[in-house]
């Protein structure tokens, strides 16, 4: 994997390498080599936007569990940039400082509904705080896990807390391709 980053703006480096798509489940994921993702402004989740064989994106990175960072290529990115698991690919990307705002999954609007003070504090938390609460609430497979993590995340933000509380940001947290907090091997999944 080849490698070479220059410095930007705000600290920020455009961060340039080599690697291979692979699929998980039904999953194209790319895995950034751990030099790449030493330069980035965090070893949690980290918004970049990039390109890929020319094609511009913008995507969450997610930590996987041993000190380095992937993502997963969407449908619509897939068709654009024309890949396959097993591509060779050249990409580039750069942190962001602004973070959109993630899609709020179904039951989490639902439960904000029922609570206007829940609502508010959300409404005033920074979109990167509200990854976060999305991103912990997803992390288990479990229905019933997922469920009281709602209510947990509507209690506390009742009680003024901006973000959630006690849990390992540095671990991949999608279950579908992820085992213990850490990315499935694609030989293993």
């Amino acid at each position: 994997m080849a490698l070479s980053a220059k410095k930007t703006g705000k600290n920020y480096q455009d961060i340039s390498f080599e690697t291979t798509a692979y699929s998980i489940a039904d999953w194209i994921i790319i895995r950034l080599p751990k030099t790449a993702s030493a330069k980035l402004p965090s070893r949690g989740q980290a918004m970049v936007e990039g390109i890929i064989n020319g094609v511009s994106f913008q995507t969450p990175l997610e930590p996987d569990g041993n000190w380095s960072h992937w993502f997963r290529i969407d449908k619509d990115l897939q068709k654009a940039v024309k890949l396959s698991p097993g591509d060779h690919l050249k990409i580039k990307i750069k942190a962001v400082e602004k973070w959109p705002n993630p899609s709020l999954p179904v039951d989490l609007k639902k439960a904000l509904s029922t609570s206007s003070q829940a609502n508010d504090l959300w409404q005033q938390i920074t979109p990167m705080a509200r990854w976060e609460w999305v991103r912990w609430i997803r992390s288990t497979g479990s229905k019933e896990t997922r469920q009281r993590r709602i209510e947990v995340a509507i209690s506390k933000l009742k009680a003024g807390k901006r973000r959630p509380c006690c849990w390992n940001r540095n671990l991949s947290s999608e279950p579908s391709v992820s085992k213990n907090g850490v990315l499935l091997d694609p030989l293993e999944a």
